[in-house]
């Protein structure tokens, strides 16, 4: 089946083993479930003291967040020496 609505593509930079530039799909800005962002979560608590525990997420279907294209991998940044730094020797 397919979605009626288009995908509002975005531009991210991922930090994978080596930093990419990808294309990626966002959350529907209007979605009445969750508002934009993207999902809804879920509170939950230690079932021995009661006391808040963690976040689940549940992804809302206005969005496929596993729908992303890599589209470059980005060059490393060139090492930089420190400031004041040499690599004479101090005598």
């Amino acid at each position: 089946m397919r979605s009626r609505f288009l995908p509002r593509l975005r531009l991210r930079v991922e930090p994978w083993p080596r930093r990419v530039l990808i294309l990626t799909d966002t959350p529907r800005p209007a979605c009445p479930e969750c508002e934009g962002d993207g999902g809804i979560g879920y509170d939950y608590g230690d079932p021995e003291t009661g006391e808040y525990a963690g976040t689940d997420w549940e992804p809302c279907t206005c969005w496929d967040d596993t729908r992303r294209w890599v589209l470059l991998p980005l060059p490393r940044r060139p090492r930089r020496t420190p400031p004041g730094y040499s690599a004479e020797p101090p005598f």
